[in-house]
């Protein structure tokens, strides 16, 4: 009977605790990050109810009301990434790790082709593409993988088998092809090993072998007849360097995405007004160019507008690195936040024409269920270290 009272006096303490920890992190969330990302979120909606309205006559609201039920499942998947502490993900990086590889890999088995590439499953209610999921994933699991290996982190062995195991899905990805989605693996895998504190001289041999590979990929391996590339990818990374040798069709997505941003102007033209958009000129108004189509119907003031809200959150994303509680927390922040500077710059140049056109999607913009639910669990993860490593610096001040 006493050791039944113990236990149970034991519990209740284990839950008191327990509760006690879950309203310290409560209290030490980043306030300015979280309303940063609902602006977005707010912005985003607001774009696609614009770029979307003349697409489908019979139900204007038909991608708005679809982007809302995406923010309502991302916004579960915030306040579950919020809420679980960041450790778990570091003690199951090998699971996680396995279960992103093998989720990319059934892409190429069942995947459904769309657009010349296979990115997406069908499950019947919802199409997803495990790319999107997997670029959070990949981060949360090569994190640990070099936090297990802090004191080596200074090895040659320990980088080149980080870059071994984040080769894997990044050859994956491309094979799907989808070279947009494995330069922002590469990018994170590069941020992942600086803040880990990789030596410079290794970041700038690695720096060298990419330029090596891009070399190979784009001139090297298509003058002996091997390509490497789909004559599209080909086309635009063609366009991009020299524009003077591209095709007039080769031009045309670019052509009509430069017209629509400087047809804007200052205050944009509206939603009936924006020709390039209502009478669909630019292609991908509602993915790929949806910053294109953004600017037209709202002009500078808008573009502004968003682009102050990306900057306060990388803002508020970059502080998150300096205040981790842990090497792996760190970590994982700095692979979210540069993956997402990527991703912003490269789908806002490529509008126009200062990036080349990879198809990656905007951030909180773009419509599509699976970069939405994906970017807003990354920001959970985000609130839950910046909230750990506040309450961890609170307790040791006490």
């Amino acid at each position: 009977m006493l050791e039944y009272a113990g236990s149970q006096r034991g519990g209740l303490q284990r839950h008191r605790d327990e509760g006690l920890a879950l309203v310290a992190v409560l209290r030490s969330i980043d306030w300015l990050l979280l309303a940063g990302v609902a602006g977005l979120v707010a912005v985003g909606l607001w774009a696609i109810s614009g770029v979307t309205r003349f697409d489908i006559h019979s139900d204007p609201n038909y991608y708005l009301k679809r982007q809302f039920i995406y923010v309502a499942v991302g916004t579960m998947g915030l306040l579950v990434g919020l809420l679980v502490d960041p450790d778990v993900y570091r003690r199951y990086w090998r699971a996680i790790f396995g279960g992103t590889v093998g989720l990319i890999a059934i892409v190429l088995v069942v995947g459904n082709a769309a657009r010349g590439s296979t990115r997406w499953i069908n499950v019947g209610f919802f199409t997803f593409q495990p790319s999107e999921f997997g670029k959070l994933l990949f981060v949360l699991a090569i994190a640990g993988f070099l936090s297990e290996r802090a004191r080596s982190v200074a090895s040659v062995r320990t980088t080149m088998r980080a870059l071994g195991l984040g080769l894997i899905p990044v050859v994956l990805v491309f094979a799907q092809p989808d070279l947009g989605t494995a330069l922002v693996y590469m990018a994170a895998l590069g941020a992942m090993l600086f803040v880990c504190g990789t030596p410079w001289k290794q970041l700038a041999v690695l720096g060298s072998l990419v330029v090596l590979v891009m070399v190979c990929v784009l001139w090297a391996g298509p003058a002996v007849g091997v390509n490497f590339l789909k004559g599209y990818q080909k086309s635009r990374l063609t366009c991009f360097v020299h524009p003077q040798k591209c095709t007039v069709d080769a031009r045309y997505n670019l052509e009509q995405s430069i017209a629509a941003v400087g047809s804007g102007q200052f205050h944009g033209r509206g939603p009936k007004n924006a020709t390039q958009t209502r009478l669909n000129f630019l292609p991908e108004h509602g993915t790929d160019f949806v910053f294109a189509s953004y600017s037209e119907q709202r002009g500078f003031v808008g573009a502004s507008v968003l682009l102050a809200l990306y900057l306060l959150v990388l803002w508020r994303a970059l502080r998150i690195v300096t205040i981790a509680r842990d090497p792996y927390s760190a970590i994982v922040a700095g692979g979210i936040v540069v993956a997402l500077l990527f991703q912003i710059f490269v789908n806002i140049g490529m509008t126009m024409g200062i990036a080349p056109i990879t198809g990656i999607p905007l951030p909180f913009v773009s419509v599509g269920g699976s970069s939405m639910i994906a970017n807003l669990a990354a920001m959970g993860v985000l609130l839950a270290i910046h909230a750990r490593g506040r309450a961890s610096r609170s307790s040791r001040r006490r």
